[in-house]
């Protein structure tokens, strides 16, 4: 599901992305993967650092897209920063991948940093929560 997702982007970018090459088994194992639907058609991989909640990895199977899944995924993951007493929310995403970027603006993040980790150009952003 997630090289699904994330076929698009592979004429985009000189590499496959990082979370197709990820084996989430550890993640999984330490409770840090949530999915939706049954069949699943979505993914977000949400990991506890420093006060902040970071999100590893949300996809959404392509034949799903555009049906609100992602946003459910991204709204989940703000209540478990919540439950968990965290007010801020971060993530990034390759630059190339500039539909996110804007989806993630949508959604009140904003841009932090720009690097180039493991090969891979990566823009940082972060959300602070109410309360």
């Amino acid at each position: 599901m997630i090289t699904a997702a994330y076929a698009r982007y592979l004429n985009r970018m000189d590499r496959p992305p990082a979370p197709v090459l990820n084996d989430y088994r550890a993640e999984t194992a330490a409770g840090q993967v949530w999915v939706l639907g049954e069949p699943v058609i979505g993914v977000i991989v949400l990991i506890s650092e420093e006060g902040r909640l970071m999100v590893e990895n949300v996809a959404v199977n392509p034949s799903a897209q555009g049906a609100g899944y992602g946003r459910r995924l991204m709204e989940f993951a703000e209540q478990q920063a919540q439950s968990r007493g965290l007010s801020r929310m971060t993530l990034y995403t390759n630059e190339i991948m500039t539909e996110n970027l804007a989806i993630y603006s949508r959604l009140g993040y904003r841009e932090t940093a720009r690097r180039i980790e493991d090969g891979y150009r990566r823009v940082y952003m972060d959300k602070r929560l109410p309360g």
